[in-house]
């Protein structure tokens, strides 16, 4: 059974790696970094709001707070987008700890009401800074072709490799958070957050905690958006839509799990992707797919699309089925 887990995971390796080579049409391949970028920021929110089970609709804020750090960075001074991005995510780490540990005194909607509210903050300050952050206009990213110093190339195939990378290391940090204690003290407070009190759990600490890390790693794809399209803007880096999108990415495909975010990602931007092809753009389309998917989903399996996938898989021989049954 190991053997074959290894061949999978090599087969999957491999498969990866051959994708960009078998696409000619750049336009599919980046559909395919969007699906996989989004993938690593489901991951990212998964942290405080899978494994956590704080519900944050604010996530635009540290995807933008990234974008622009390491824009600003590079434009006025020179810095590498490289250094920026750590610098972008340190930032976002911060602003989630300054904002979290008196936002976590609320719970349920007021907490995701406080995570909105946090986020239209952001962007007003944003609009109003003309002068270093470009107001409402935005910033164009400096064009640099092939530079990868400077994270810029002119082949799509260096920010697959790049996505794809930040895609593994958002699986390595939801798993290594969940075989951990402190992801144990986070399903504990997920679950019951007076009995992790009881037990004597710090619930402030490890949910800003959570919150900073989930930042940190947000603010890193904020980054490598703004890299990748070379422009950026308040209205898109701070928009509520995509903190929803983010959230309802991870709900889907099953929170609190490895694979789910991943999953969910993968399905729903190549669905948002037809349902685009077949309305010919229309606003809201991508909305409309979102919610539809969410409903039917939901009314299956309010666990999410991993859990309905564990559902239709027989049961093995060795351990008993799902709910107690025997096989």
């Amino acid at each position: 059974m190991l053997a074959r887990s290894r061949a999978l995971t090599l087969l999957a390796a491999a498969a990866i790696v051959a994708l960009p080579f078998g696409i000619s049409n750049p336009y599919a391949l980046s559909i395919i970094i969007l699906a996989l970028l989004y993938a690593y920021l489901a991951l990212c929110w998964n942290i405080i709001g899978g494994i956590a089970g704080q519900l944050s609709l604010g996530h635009a804020a540290w995807f933008g707070i990234g974008a622009y750090t390491s824009t600003v960075l590079f434009l006025h001074w020179g810095i590498s987008p490289w250094i920026g991005m750590l610098a972008g995510a340190v930032v976002a780490a911060a602003g989630a700890a300054l904002i979290g540990t008196p936002c976590f005194r609320l719970r349920g909607a007021y907490f995701a009401l406080a995570t909105i509210a946090a986020t239209m903050i952001l962007r007003i300050l944003v609009e109003n800074s003309n002068e270093w952050l470009g107001g409402p206009r935005g910033l164009d990213v400096k064009l640099l072709r092939d530079a990868p110093l400077q994270f810029q190339y002119t082949r799509k195939e260096f920010y697959y490799a790049i996505v794809v990378a930040l895609t593994a290391a958002g699986l390595l940090v939801n798993r290594a958070v969940m075989r951990s204690r402190f992801g144990h003290y986070l399903v504990a407070i997920r679950y019951d957050q007076e009995a992790a009190l009881a037990l004597g759990v710090d619930v402030q600490r490890c949910k800003v905690t959570a919150l900073a890390l989930s930042a940190a790693l947000t603010a890193i794809g904020g980054t490598f958006y703004a890299q990748f399209v070379l422009f950026i803007n308040p209205d898109e880096m701070f928009s509520i839509s995509l903190s929803i999108q983010i959230a309802v990415i991870c709900i889907i495909g099953g929170r609190g799990t490895l694979w789910g975010p991943v999953l969910g990602a993968l399905v729903l931007l190549l669905v948002e992707e037809a349902a685009r092809r077949v309305t010919g753009g229309m606003a809201g389309a991508d909305m409309i797919v979102y919610s539809l998917v969410l409903m039917i989903v939901i009314s299956v399996e309010p666990r999410g699309m991993l859990a309905i996938l564990d559902r239709l898989r027989p049961p093995s021989r060795a351990q008993p089925a799902a709910h107690g049954e025997v096989p």
